[in-house]
């Protein structure tokens, strides 16, 4: 279903065969890693999940894919805590012999918790947001969203529950995370890198709560547990 506050469409390689993740309503859903080229040369590592009924229009050759279709998020347990995932759900997906480095994300949601304002130890401005997207049913996806510059500073100024539009690419980054054994692990992050970013006009719509993802599990039928 085409959902004009969140849209995402991108050109990339399967990395590997993709796997059957969960059913809903008897119909398959399998995930994946898509590989997605930026203008510097750097590889986004993007989580893709491709409904079963798209999956007959996959050529049986690798080659690459333009797939376009929504943000979502979902909670998943990982070492025994659950951990909020996104990935990029397709609508469509359909060999795509150019637009090699094609990532384009456009979003309208209200901020569900306040923003984080911060600099690098070179200076760089950033700003981390957490954007509820509103989807059919009730349902909302919680999408992380990180600016840079300008545009963090202005994002610094937003408040829990503004409406704010962004564009953007969804982008994958490894980060470190300290265990409590003094260790580190290496650790997938996925956000959506804001390039334009403002107030969103209209009334406010109703806000999503945001809740920490152990709160917030419903089981899919494979015994997944999925945002409820």
């Amino acid at each position: 279903m085409e959902n004009p506050n969140n849209r995402i469409v991108a050109v990339g390689r399967l990395d590997g065969e993709l796997e059957l993740s969960h059913e809903v309503m008897n119909e398959p859903f399998y995930t994946g890693t898509l590989l997605v080229k930026r203008l510097s040369g750097a590889v986004d590592r993007l989580p893709v999940t491709i409904p079963g009924k798209l999956m007959g229009l996959l050529p049986e050759e690798k080659c690459q894919l333009l797939a376009t279709g929504q943000v979502r998020s979902y909670n998943k347990v990982v070492d025994g805590a659950g951990r909020l995932m996104v990935t990029l759900f397709a609508q469509s997906i359909v060999p795509s012999p150019d637009n090699d480095t094609l990532n384009r994300v456009s979003l309208t949601g209200a901020l569900c918790k306040p923003p984080i304002y911060r600099s690098t130890p070179f200076g760089r401005e950033i700003c981390d947001m957490m954007l509820a997207v509103n989807r059919a049913f009730g349902k909302s996806d919680y999408i992380p969203c990180i600016a840079w510059g300008r545009n963090a500073q202005y994002a610094s100024r937003f408040s829990v529950g503004d409406r704010v539009r962004l564009t953007g690419r969804l982008q994958s980054r490894e980060y470190q995370k300290l265990l409590e054994s003094g260790e580190y692990m290496v650790r997938n992050a996925y956000e959506v890198s804001c390039f334009t970013l403002e107030a969103a006009e209209g009334e406010n719509a109703a806000l999503p709560a945001y809740a920490p993802p152990q709160v917030r599990y419903a089981f899919d039928v494979a015994g997944h547990k999925r945002l409820n």
